[in-house]
């Protein structure tokens, strides 16, 4: 049987990896004795074989400490843990494969990146609905109007994105072809729930085919449907929420919290946008000012999706302001 300092093959040829810091070697063993009996554990031909080691190399040293028997508690333990890692790291690496306990980890992942990304809000009112992401910038010297959050997608249906741009751009490129073959074959507007479909099928796609990996990107999907305003979020498991008021992205949680404590079934549009200022303030560390946050409404009576301008935004912080005091 051949050692490798990198793994061990087995008795039918295959060849088992370990962790980074461990290699477990089969090293001859003196019958009498049961120690170790042999030299390097790099490509050594073992005559006899006896039982499994730990040895962890030291990496300053270019060398391995003394081999501990796998008969012990310890090294036992420490295999099963290795074992159990090399396990979750295969799942890891499979985007389209489930773990035993039913979960795709590439999925989770794809979770964690939405809620590393800028907030974004939504909140549907009376007449119309209330977009707003955080934007932020690098430097004082980048433009925040590059820093592009929000996304016409037809006349009458915005969204708002947490977390990959790059991924995100390539899910509103979809939306839009959708749009625009719906009216190309229809000669009808998208509705926001059709609309929510095709793209939530776009996403689910990536979590089962081999080769991709799942969008790291939540979406709030917001429109007009025959005069009613609606609220999707779309999460990158490819399903589909309707919300009243919802958030995503980074501090998602205390912006929802502020939301629950302030909105309210008759709310308006003006006072959805203050009520969206409001939530994003109340997570700031400093004074959110109007460059800090990007606000587009869909409204009722003009059926269209447009963006509020940085001076009406001005207006809306300070009433807001002015109602602290």
């Amino acid at each position: 049987m051949v050692v490798r300092d990198v793994g061990i093959h087995s008795e039918n040829g295959a060849f088992h990896t370990g962790l980074d810091i461990v290699s477990a070697v089969r090293l001859t063993t003196d019958q009498a004795t049961g120690t170790p009996n042999g030299g390097s554990t790099g490509g050594q031909e073992c005559g006899k074989t006896g039982p499994l080691f730990i040895t962890f190399p030291d990496r300053q040293q270019n060398s391995f400490t003394k081999p501990t028997p796998m008969g012990s508690n310890d090294s036992r333990a420490l295999y099963n843990t290795m074992q159990g890692q090399n396990q979750q790291q295969a799942y890891d690496r499979g985007t389209s494969i489930f773990s035993p306990d039913g979960r795709l980890y590439q999925v989770e992942y794809a979770r964690e990146a939405v809620k590393r990304g800028s907030a974004c809000v939504g909140i549907r009112t009376t007449d119309g609905v209330v977009l707003a992401a955080e934007i932020n910038t690098r430097s004082p010297l980048m433009e925040s109007s590059s820093v592009e959050k929000l996304h016409k997608t037809d006349e009458h249906i915005g969204i708002a994105s947490a977390g990959h741009a790059a991924d995100a751009r390539q899910l509103v490129d979809k939306a839009r072809q959708h749009a625009q073959v719906e009216q190309w074959r229809y000669d009808q507007p998208i509705s926001v729930d059709t609309l929510t479909t095709a793209v939530c099928d776009d996403i689910q796609e990536h979590t089962q085919k081999g080769g991709t990996r799942p969008f790291g990107v939540g979406l709030l999907i917001g429109g007009i449907d025959e005069g009613e305003p609606k609220l999707f979020e779309v999460s990158p498991a490819g399903t589909a929420s309707e919300w009243r008021a919802t958030a995503i992205g980074a501090r998602s949680e205390d912006l929802k919290a502020s939301l629950e404590e302030q909105y309210k079934a008759d709310i308006s549009i003006d006072s959805g946008i203050r009520v969206v200022l409001q939530a994003f303030k109340s997570v700031k560390d400093d004074e959110l000012s109007a460059t800090d946050v990007s606000v587009a409404t869909i409204d009722t009576e003009s059926n269209r999706y447009g963006m509020i301008n940085e001076e009406t935004v001005v207006d809306h912080l300070r009433d807001l302001s002015t109602d602290d005091e």
